[in-house]
């Protein structure tokens, strides 16, 4: 039988080298088919140079002076929005307060360069949310380091308006005695609303409760568990204006949440009603305010937040008897007003994370060391291509879920570049299994992470498109990927969330013929082995190999000799090979050997193992 051998070397313009080796193979190991091509793809990243931040909103100079050791700073405010969409595409970073409005506009004029957009403190409401994910980009807040302040302040509120505080300060100042005119009500056994149950609505529940109220909440993405953890009880929008003695605004400032409270919801409270919003001026329709308060619906209002900042010297609202108000302090404390501890801690924190220029990086300002503190973990997060627990735009993670899954969402990513590389033209990936065996029942499994980071994995080796944990599902929707998840239930223990992980392609053909499992579809498997990924399975082979570095998979006949040869070749090259393992059919049959390697052998190197007279088929695989 006569072989047609050949070498193939494309270079694409996205930096991936495919080298392909073409010579007789079976493409099963039972049934004889026609010879398929030994392939290698070899993925480069090129390293960029340093990466711009462009700070859009006034920073100190000692910050300023800090960013310009590790990127180029450019400190332009008050850009018009055309000045903006100009600058963006030349930055890799953008740092925004309240200020700087981030529209579509901005997305698309970044043309992909721009990762991660950050703003201070909760309010996401000047970021395009739906832009940023379709593009790709990461927006994140820091909802939890003023989370206190903010709560405090709402409690400060609340027990202000309970006895007339300010109006009776007023009144004393005024060299008036008014006892009778400021008795003020109690709080223990009355009933609070808190709207919006967030990290701050929580918070604000929890030292309710302590001054003896009964809480309940609104909120119609809260999860009823946390609620119940501190024994508040979720309840309807209806309900809540219904019952309510006292109603915290905390939810953000959205086209749902944009005047909620207009005269249609104040129609529907209890008469008497105190309110308090420390959350954002947009929620109250305050014209609808000023008319409940004058016909003695609501009793008292407390605002830390208006339409308008600074309110105009002649709105009613603010000089309304019944109003206390304060010039949007919810999240101004003295313990922490440095913005040099966040800076400090970033560049301690970014060496660990380069190269920067492929996944983009943002430092977020705010001027209190807390709200410092929680952005450089996102940043870090950011910087690893990882889903940040205050990312906006992805779906929010517990930190203790994160931190259990990281190891899986390591394995699943890979899992998911190995098998992309395995396949061979034709009309592309278009159906994807993925199984996750575990002992923990499908309540206590969240594979949200591990889903995006299969899609991750499987869309960006064979394409120009960043994928990261924001956009997957836009992404995989958007190029006709389909996506399933299946899980098996395990006896045992359910010590840990995952025993191992399948990703399964079907309808296409292999590069690598013996990645084709029974089934007919590429087949990779993978486990967490000390918490490192662990490659366990290519079709049907059984296989153990660390993924880290690079792998090269060989088939071959199962003789004497063969893993010496790969070995001096390798050697010859002064390749280190990290991992090796061979799995096979039965004793002096077929074996596939799976090598991880250190470094990238050379394309001569690869050449002489594919030219191995025991070898039937290879494929290097870069992760």
């Amino acid at each position: 039988m006569s072989v047609i051998s050949s070498w193939n070397l494309t270079i694409s313009l996205n930096t991936t080298i495919s080298l392909s080796w073409r010579s007789s193979l079976p493409s099963r190991a039972s049934f004889p088919r026609p010879k398929k091509p030994k392939t290698l793809v070899v993925l480069a990243t090129a390293l960029g140079a340093k990466p711009t931040v462009l700070v859009a909103e006034k920073l100190g100079d000692a910050g300023i002076q800090l960013l310009k050791t590790f990127a180029n700073v450019d400190c332009s405010y008050n850009l018009s929005p055309e000045e903006l969409c100009t600058k963006i595409s030349l930055c890799d970073a953008l740092i925004v307060r309240s200020g700087t409005k981030v529209t579509r506009e901005v997305f698309e004029s970044a043309m992909g360069r721009l990762k991660v957009v950050g703003r201070a403190g909760v309010g996401i409401d000047n970021v395009d949310i739906s832009a940023a994910t379709e593009h790709g980009c990461l927006v994140v807040n820091a909802p939890t380091a003023n989370t206190i302040a903010a709560a405090e302040h709402g409690i400060a509120l609340l027990t202000a308006v309970s006895r007339n505080v300010a109006q009776a300060d007023a009144s004393v100042k005024a060299g008036k005695w008014e006892r009778n005119k400021y008795v003020g009500v109690s709080l223990v056994g009355k009933t609070l609303a808190v709207m919006g149950f967030g990290k701050v609505g929580s918070e604000v529940a929890r030292r309710a409760k302590g001054l003896g109220m009964q809480v309940i909440a609104h909120d119609p993405y809260a999860p009823a568990d946390r609620a119940r953890a501190i024994s508040v009880e979720l309840v309807s929008f209806e309900e809540a204006l219904t019952t309510a003695d006292f109603i915290s605004l905390h939810m953000p400032l959205t086209p749902a949440t944009s005047k909620m409270f207009n005269d249609e919801a104040f129609s529907r409270v209890k008469k008497g009603v105190r309110i308090i919003n420390v959350a954002r001026g947009g929620v109250i329709d305050e014209e609808a305010l000023l008319r409940a308060l004058d016909s003695g619906v609501v009793a008292q209002a407390a605002l830390d937040v208006f339409t308008e900042e600074p309110p105009p010297q002649e709105n009613k609202l603010v000089r309304h008897e019944n109003v206390t108000v304060t010039p949007h302090l919810g999240a101004s404390t003295t313990e922490a007003q440095s913005l040099y501890h966040l800076l400090d801690y970033l560049i301690w924190l970014l060496p660990f994370s380069l190269p920067l220029p492929s996944i983009g990086f943002i430092a977020l300002y705010y001027d209190q060391e807390g709200v410092a503190l929680e952005i450089a973990e996102a940043v870090v997060g950011a910087l690893k291509g990882e889903l940040a627990a205050t990312a906006v735009n992805a779906p929010m993670v517990p930190a203790e879920v994160l931190l259990e899954l990281s190891p899986y969402v390591a394995l699943t990513e890979k899992l998911g570049r190995l098998a992309v590389q395995l396949v061979a033209g034709g009309s592309g990936v278009k159906f994807v299994k993925v199984t996750y065996a575990s002992a923990r029942g499908p309540d206590d499994l969240d594979t949200r992470l591990l889903r995006a980071m299969v899609t991750k994995g499987l869309i960006e080796p064979i394409s120009s498109v960043f994928v990261n944990l924001v956009n997957a599902d836009f992404i995989a929707k958007q190029r006709g990927l389909r996506l399933t998840e299946e899980r098996i239930v395990l006896d045992g223990s359910p010590e840990k969330p995952l025993e191992f992980i399948q990703v399964r392609i079907a309808n296409v053909e292999s590069k690598f013929a013996s990645a084709i499992s029974n089934s007919g579809e590429i087949t990779v498997e993978g486990r967490v082995k000390d918490g490192k990924p662990h490659l366990t399975k290519v079709g049907s082979f059984g296989v153990d190999v660390s993924l880290e570095g690079s792998i090269v998979l060989c088939r071959q006949s199962d003789q004497p000799g063969i893993i010496g040869k790969v070995g001096n070749i390798l050697s010859e090259e002064n390749v280190n090979v990290n991992f090796m393992s061979v799995g096979r059919i039965a004793p002096g049959k077929q074996a596939v050997m799976t090598i991880g390697l250190d470094e990238e052998p050379s394309r001569d190197a690869l050449k002489k193992i594919g030219e191995i007279t025991a070898v039937e088929e290879f494929v290097f695989l870069k992760l």
